[in-house]
């Protein structure tokens, strides 16, 4: 069975927010945030997602009005 990556991604990103949170959360008296990184990609990956889907639906809408007739 073939997995879609949109799929894959859909399950990756809040998985990657969590264990930043947790690590934010969870840090020693350490300064470095090593987490904060994996936090963003998530983040950044709903976004890239959420945008692209807005351009898609865009795109098909004004599709879909070119073929609307003029009366």
């Amino acid at each position: 069975m073939k997995l879609d990556k949109a799929l894959i991604l859909s399950f990756v990103a809040p998985l990657m927010i969590l264990i930043s949170a947790i690590g934010l959360i969870l840090r020693q008296e350490n300064k470095k945030i090593f987490y904060l990184p994996i936090g963003l990609m998530g983040i950044f990956i709903i976004l890239e997602k959420d945008v692209s889907r807005k351009f898609t639906r865009r795109k098909l809408l004004k599709k879909i009005k070119s073929y609307k007739k003029v009366k």
